[in-house]
């Protein structure tokens, strides 16, 4: 009998710590004192969750003074830990701030944008953002505008082959257009083709077909595609041949508008393509470029490099 008084003294003992660490706490923690009071549930069983509620209590705190996204001093950005009550159960989850949420909103567009290998940076390019001060970015600025307003109005709309010197915003200008479109709900890829080749040939070497597959289909068969950087890897007859012709000549059947970005002109770009210059290389070569000329518009954008 002594050890079971014994036991239910301590329940009891057990209890009051309980409640007094909870009140305490509800008195000297007015962040704490605001979630349990937002809880309909009795202090009896909100009590058991003292420590979590504490823990929930300092994000909750960091929201209440948070200024922006980039502030956030929570351990999910962007994401409050808060007690939830769900039919008269407490959950604890995390819950999406108003930052959050007014960005998720601003960026939903940015679904229809299949990014590969692509910086936050250009896969967030802005039109309105394209600066203008430069004449060299009119004629390309120009054609974008026009094929924002052209697409699903007119067939066999061309891309562009749009080569010239080292960051001068090739890439963030076809991504502003393509993120624009994204918001008339058009779909789009755009590929960094270096990383993106290493990154096939890592799946063909492995066991998974399907991972191959799904990678090489999903910029063959893009409805707009971005092809970002050609002439910067190195070349092989499979990746020019089985992977970059095999894209081309699909696209080009298919008449699906194609953008490709390089630091090479079109002559410089054949050359690179021919590998060791041999006659049979050269012909494979052309090959690919007169796809690039049939899918594209030429233009040569020289500008101030601004990565610097």
């Amino acid at each position: 009998m002594e050890n079971i008084n014994n036991f239910t003294h301590d329940i009891k003992d057990l209890d009051y710590r309980l409640k007094l660490a909870f009140e305490n706490t509800k008195k000297e923690n007015e962040y704490f004192k605001e979630l349990v009071d937002s809880i309909n549930l009795s202090d009896d069983e909100l009590m058991k969750y003292t420590s979590i509620i504490e823990d929930c209590a300092c994000e909750y705190k960091n929201c209440k003074h948070c200024k922006s996204l980039l502030s956030c001093k929570n351990k999910m950005t962007g994401y409050c830990y808060l007690p939830v009550l769900e039919d008269k159960k407490i959950n604890f989850s995390y819950v999406a701030c108003k930052y959050k949420k007014k960005h998720d909103n601003l960026f939903s567009y940015l679904s229809n944008v299949t990014s590969i290998d692509i910086p936050k940076e250009i896969r967030e390019a802005k039109i309105k953002d394209i600066y203008t001060d430069d004449d060299s970015r009119t004629s390309v600025i120009n054609y974008l505008i026009k094929f924002i307003k052209s697409y699903k109005t007119e067939d066999e709309l061309k891309g562009l082959f749009l080569h010239g010197s080292f960051g001068c915003g090739k890439t963030y200008l076809i991504s502003a257009m393509f993120n624009e479109l994204a918001k008339k709900n058009v779909k789009s890829t755009i590929v960094y083709w270096p990383e993106y080749l290493r990154s096939l040939k890592a799946a063909f070497s492995s066991s998974s077909n399907d991972e191959f597959a799904n990678k090489f289909n999903e910029v063959k068969y893009s409805k707009l595609l971005l092809i970002d950087d050609l002439g910067a890897e190195s070349v092989t007859a499979w990746n020019r041949d089985e992977i970059l012709g095999s894209i081309m000549q699909y696209r080009m059947q298919e008449g699906l508008p194609t953008f490709i970005t390089s630091n090479l002109n079109i002559k410089e770009l054949e050359s690179h393509l021919s590998l060791a210059g041999n006659k049979l290389e050269k012909v494979k070569a052309v090959r690919i470029i007169e796809r690039i000329k049939q899918l594209t518009v030429d233009m040569e954008m020289i500008s101030e490099n601004k990565r610097k």
